[in-house]
This record gives structure tokens, C-alpha cells and sequence, in this order.
């Protein structure tokens, strides 16, 4: 059975930091595309960071770019969120995601793979 699995998140002041891991099983997806996604309450889902198979390339969404770093442990089967100087509009909860192919990293429906998600508050 494939899974993603989801961890990391928690209470946080606003500034502080977070690190989110996605950890998968049930098969190797060294080279699928991974992101990260996040839905705060009364909205829709969002992209939030994406890194292709060879972690060699990244996307992030304007509202994240310079504080927030996608990365991947392919060795691990692991890919991570390094979250710096959070807001509390960054409030949400957070889920990783796999998809096979190149293109439309920011595309939430071109992923296939989706964890349960992780809950990430910001306080003020």
C-alpha cells in the first residue's frame, strides 16, 4: 500500500520555525516530483513548493519564496519543508504530494499521491 506520511507540524509563534518531513512507503518515488500544498480553514487548497525527481529544481509560491526551502532525501524516500519566519497566515494544514512526469508542478490535481495532511498554527 502506498503511502505519505506527514510530520512535523505543530504551534508555533509567529517568526519562529518548523520543519515538515513526508516520509512514503509502500513504493520508491525517487523519481516523482514531490510538493507541498497547504488549505487553511475557508479556503481552498494551495500550492505551496515543489521540487522535481533530481531535487535539482524547486518552485515555490510568492507568498512563501525566501522563507520556506523544499528538499528530498531520495536515499530516504523523504522529502522536506523547512518553514522560516512563519505567519501566522501561514496557518493551515499542510499535505505532501507525489506525481509522475515534468511539468505543472503547481497543478494540485496533476498529483496522483496525496498524505493526510499535518496541522501548522501560527500564533501573533
Amino acid at each position: 500500500q502506498v503511502q505519505l506520511v506527514e510530520s512535523g507540524g505543530g504551534l508555533v509563534q509567529a517568526g519562529g520555525s518548523l520543519r515538515l518531513s513526508c516520509a512514503a512507503s509502500g513504493r520508491t518515488f525517487s523519481s516523482y516530483a514531490r510538493g507541498w500544498f497547504r488549505q487553511a480553514p475557508g479556503k481552498e487548497r494551495e500550492f505551496v513548493a515543489a521540487i522535481t525527481w533530481s531535487g535539482v529544481t524547486t518552485y515555490y509560491a510568492d507568498s512563501v519564496k525566501g522563507r520556506f526551502t523544499i528538499s528530498r532525501d531520495n536515499a530516504k524516500n523523504t522529502v522536506y519543508l523547512q518553514m522560516n519566519s512563519l505567519k501566522p497566515e501561514d496557518t493551515a494544514v499542510y499535505y505532501c504530494a507525489a506525481k509522475s512526469g515534468s511539468y505543472y508542478y503547481s497543478d494540485q490535481y496533476k498529483y496522483n499521491h496525496w498524505g493526510q495532511g499535518t496541522q501548522v498554527t501560527v500564533s501573533s
